[in-house]
């Protein structure tokens, strides 16, 4: 039997303080569609999949080193 991967969510301050983004950065850049989409929790809440903010943050990496 297969085990699913869990998927962690993280709330915008763990986002904040794993990237080093402002929250206003952040959103603009949602809105620009160069960061991690966020899912939407509920009517005043949200997260974003751990995986996908580690994905980026690895691809910001790999492009300063370029």
């Amino acid at each position: 039997m297969q085990t699913q991967p869990s998927i962690q969510l993280w709330r915008l301050p763990r986002v904040i303080a794993e990237t080093g983004l402002s929250k206003s950065e952040i959103y603009r850049r949602i809105k620009e569609g160069t960061f991690v989409p966020q899912i939407k929790l509920g009517a005043r809440a949200i997260a974003f999949d751990s995986s996908a903010v580690q994905a980026w943050i690895k691809s910001v990496i790999q492009g300063a080193a370029k």
